[in-house]
């Protein structure tokens, strides 16, 4: 075990764990933060998906140990249920979610391209989409609420 300080949310951290454990475990046994969801455990599928330094990451892969002088954001920072972020109201106008399982991976890396590039078009969001998976199919509905974030004028 190792002492590590990690910023998540923009609070910093004590966590005294195995370097080489994956974020996405950091995340929800070490911290409660559930938001991030293991998917498949191989980067495949994007349910895990948290930024690192506004790029988005899959938190199933990434060992926490190389990460104390990082920003770590998870689905937790864009709001609340009470408090939905704007790109969070989107997906809820969109009806985006069905079993919402991947709805937090979705909605990381959506914020990273949102952050980058505030009015990408169609063309942009899909390829930058891809390697999140929606097993219940609402892709055509995720990228509604993209569009309709990007054409407010920008990032949640």
């Amino acid at each position: 075990m190792t002492l590590l300080t990690l910023n998540v949310n923009g609070t910093l951290h004590k966590l005294d764990i195995d370097p080489d454990m994956p974020l996405l475990y950091a995340l929800r046994n070490q911290l409660g933060l559930n938001g991030a969801k293991y998917g498949c455990g191989l980067g495949q599928c994007g349910a895990c998906t948290v930024l690192v330094d506004d790029k988005p990451v899959f938190s199933c892969l990434t060992p926490c140990l190389g990460l104390e002088d990082k920003r770590i954001r998870t689905v937790e920072s864009l709001g609340s249920a009470e408090h939905p972020g704007p790109l969070q109201r989107a997906f809820i106008d969109a009806q985006a979610a069905q079993c919402g399982y991947c709805i937090a991976g979705m909605l990381m890396r959506a914020q990273a391209l949102l952050e980058r590039e505030p009015h990408p078009d169609e063309a942009t969001i899909r390829a930058h989409m891809a390697s999140n998976l929606c097993r219940c199919g609402t892709h055509l509905r995720i990228i509604q609420a993209i569009r309709a974030v990007a054409g407010q004028g920008g990032a949640a």
